[in-house]
């Protein structure tokens, strides 16, 4: 992987995360969900599939893959290929602070009255660029 194309990638992971949470506080209402507050990790370690997008490109395929420990993984695929990050996970006041090795974001965990989890994701880059994502678990 290219340089470019890991910046590339978590660009994309960031601003999904923060373009997600500000969205996602518009549309919970009009949606359905109501946010959770997340009490530990472990409660959304695993593995979350979604959709990232970033500001003047086409959304991509994200896949996060969250550990009891608060570590993760990210992958992006791309058209012109996959991008990978890491990066650790705290909680604060119910919400995922998330802080990786390009950039660093804050998720939101909501819930439809049919018990259905969304992951909504809003980072800023190192580069100050922004994304968001809306990931859902891995079935």
């Amino acid at each position: 992987m290219t340089p470019n194309s890991a910046r590339s990638l978590w660009t994309i992971f960031t601003t999904i995360v923060v373009v997600g949470f500000a969205a996602s506080l518009v549309g919970c209402a009009s949606a359905g969900l109501r946010p959770v507050a997340v009490s530990d990790v472990k409660s959304v370690a695993g593995t979350w599939k979604g959709v990232v997008y970033l500001s003047g490109s086409e959304p991509d395929e994200v896949t996060l893959t969250i550990r009891e420990d608060g570590s993760y993984d990210v992958v992006s695929r791309q058209p012109i290929g996959v991008s990978r990050g890491r990066g650790q996970i705290t909680i604060s006041e119910g919400r995922l602070i998330m802080r990786g090795e390009r950039g660093h974001g804050v998720g939101r965990l909501l819930s439809s009255s049919g018990g259905d989890r969304v992951m909504s994701i809003t980072a800023t880059l190192s580069d100050n660029s922004t994304l968001t994502a809306e990931l859902g678990p891995s079935r």
